[in-house]
């Protein structure tokens, strides 16, 4: 029987469904079920700024030094590619509850947290594509020589 483990790319993309499903949770469920924010507490609508700053600094931090841990080989270029494009669906979320269902933003504050994931979403994206250039370039050895 094979043992499963997960990957340094395999996490991150977890992580990237992970602040999806959170985005999903506060933009439309959050506040209406009162059992369900009784029983999370921590996970609150009062709770706002602080849930989003951890959870923005623990997302980011994760998916930009994990990078370097999980440079595509030919062996999991397909795992690469498919954490690459996980990010998109928060970044998704995000787009679609500022400009196709605003509703869902009723307050400053809930605006302020959509302009922050967007933000931290898109950080994440050119930010890893950033790294990934820089980091390539290294493994392929394209400095001058010596002479």
């Amino acid at each position: 029987m094979r043992k499963g483990h997960l990957s340094v790319a395999g996490l991150s993309v977890l992580f990237a469904l992970g602040l999806a499903a959170w985005e999903v949770y506060f933009f439309w469920f959050a506040g209406s079920f009162q059992r369900v924010a009784d029983a999370l507490g921590i996970f609150g609508p009062e709770r706002l700024g602080f849930n989003v700053a951890w959870l923005c600094a623990i997302y980011l931090t994760y998916q930009l030094l994990s990078i370097p841990f999980s440079l595509p080989s030919g062996a999991n270029r397909f795992t690469g590619v498919v954490d690459g494009m996980a990010s998109l669906i928060p970044l998704a979320i995000v787009v679609i509850v500022m400009f196709g269902k605003p509703e869902l933003l009723g307050t400053p504050q809930r605006w302020e947290t959509a302009f922050l994931l967007a933000f931290i979403t898109l950080v994440d994206l050119f930010g890893g594509y950033t790294f990934n250039i820089a980091l390539s370039r290294r493994t392929m050895d394209v400095t001058p020589s010596a002479g």
